[in-house]
């Protein structure tokens, strides 16, 4: 799976996968422990939307949770196997982007009601599920290997970068060769031509031994044995009300609520909530068949 998700030039060094053996097993001991580390599961469906400030935070109303459970193709695909009627219910990682935006509002103090409040309301977008299962330690085992292909893949977009840079300093290289040859001005600009030149030859030198099978697989075991710059959890704390407005006071146990939650720095560097939920199966069933019809109408009208 190295090879294939990374590059095949691993596979022309000698003894990749000997060399590779001990970093990918400490990556996946350490995305084991990402794994873990993750909340719940917690139940989403709407009497949760109504009794959990968690889950109200989330969805900008109840029927969200539906059409994220209707539309998102994993849960379908989940659906038509037989493993899906094992439980009533079924686990998977709920990931949603934070967001935040600002405007004016009303607030109240004590007796006092001010209007045009600078106001920071908090609000989720991109909710999804992945790795569904009955089986919630396949849920953690399916998300470990997630975790390990998005390792690969952050690698092998250092990789695909490496080549672009080879490939512009090459023909930039090839430019200034032509500029020298050509070249009719005085002394000094043709000595500023040719240590140009030397600088470029330089660099595409040390670009292009960086991407040889020894040194990528060097490189590599490097990067899985502190696999925490590119993949790592952070703890998130945010008191909101029930409108999402972001509060500096403290909780109150009936409007505002702090809300805790970890989130997930992942190889496109943007920020993800990420959770373990519980799904019932009956609720996944109905709001895929209400999708289904509100997309089969639509193509009608």
């Amino acid at each position: 799976m190295v090879a294939e998700l990374v590059g095949p030039t691993l596979k022309a060094a000698a003894d990749f996968e000997k060399h590779l053996s001990h970093p990918v097993e400490h990556a996946l001991g350490y995305c084991q422990g990402l794994v873990s580390a993750l909340p719940g599961p917690i139940d989403i469906n709407r009497q949760a939307f109504a009794n959990d400030p968690l889950v109200h935070a989330l969805f900008a109303t109840a029927d969200d949770i539906d059409q994220m459970l209707g539309r998102s193709q994993a849960i379908r695909d989940f659906l038509a196997e037989p493993s899906s009627w094992e439980s009533d219910h079924f686990y998977a990682m709920f990931a949603a982007r934070r967001q935040e935006k600002k405007q004016l509002g009303m607030s109240q103090r004590g007796d006092v009601i001010q209007n045009d409040v600078p106001q920071l309301i908090l609000y989720f977008s991109g909710q999804t599920l992945i790795e569904p299962s009955c089986d919630l330690e396949a849920t953690r085992l399916g998300l470990r290997g997630k975790a390990l292909q998005s390792l690969l893949h952050t690698f092998h977009s250092h990789v695909e970068a490496l080549r672009q840079e080879r490939d512009g300093l090459r023909a930039d290289a090839s430019i200034e060769r032509a500029n020298l040859s050509t070249a009719h001005g005085t002394l000094d600009e043709q000595a500023l031509h040719t240590r140009h030149l030397a600088e470029l030859d330089a660099r595409l030198r040390q670009t292009a031994e960086s991407l040889m099978p020894e040194q990528l697989v060097e490189a590599l075991a490097d990067f899985l044995r502190a696999p925490e710059s590119a993949l790592h959890l952070s703890p998130v704390s945010i008191t909101v009300d029930r409108l999402g407005i972001v509060s500096d006071e403290p909780p109150d146990d009936l409007n505002r609520h702090t809300l805790n939650f970890p989130e997930l720095t992942a190889r496109d560097r943007r920020l993800h909530l990420a959770m373990l939920a519980r799904i019932r199966r009956d609720e996944a069933l109905e709001a895929v068949e209400m999708v289904r019809d509100q997309q089969h109408r639509f193509m009608l009208i």
